[in-house]
């Protein structure tokens, strides 16, 4: 698996972030290429998105979720990927946003855009977005406070 690690820091509270990261259906406001999060139940999602011009669908799995700390997940079917973002307090308005994400590149098409760090671009470009996204509102749309422990919502 291939992975890619990126932070941002955000201009708002830890509260304020990570509430925001936990209303998954917003994703494709700040995702470049996600056109439909669709949240199933409290830990799992489908996803529908375009990678590298062609329609791809999976759902995931969040397999920890701890408020205000973290949020891990694994896909269940479709495209390979895991991932964990977690949040840090810099201060009390300022959050740092950190995004670790492994996937699994199928393919010439999507091999060789891994090689040139069209993903690592894509996250990167999507950390900013999602910044401009919550410091324009100052707030969050909606928030889900609940706990996930390997895979069982607590």
């Amino acid at each position: 698996m291939a992975s890619v690690v990126k932070s941002i820091e955000v201009n708002v509270p830890i509260q304020t972030a990570y509430n925001q990261w936990t209303q998954f259906e917003e994703f494709p406001h700040f995702m470049e290429g996600v056109k439909e999060v669709r949240q199933l139940d409290d830990a799992r999602l489908h996803w529908k998105v375009d990678l590298a011009g062609k329609d791809e669908e999976w759902d995931a799995e969040i397999t920890a979720q701890v408020p205000d700390k973290r949020i891990a997940w694994r896909s269940i079917s479709g495209a390979q990927n895991a991932g964990t973002v977690t949040f840090h307090p810099i201060s009390e308005n300022t959050t740092e946003v950190h995004l670790l994400m492994e996937y699994d590149p199928k393919g010439f098409v999507e091999s060789v855009g891994d090689a040139l760090g069209v993903v690592s671009s894509r996250v990167e470009g999507d950390l900013t977005r999602f910044k401009d996204f919550i410091e324009a509102r100052g707030e969050e749309t909606g928030a889900w406070r609940g706990s996930i422990q390997s895979g069982e919502v607590l």
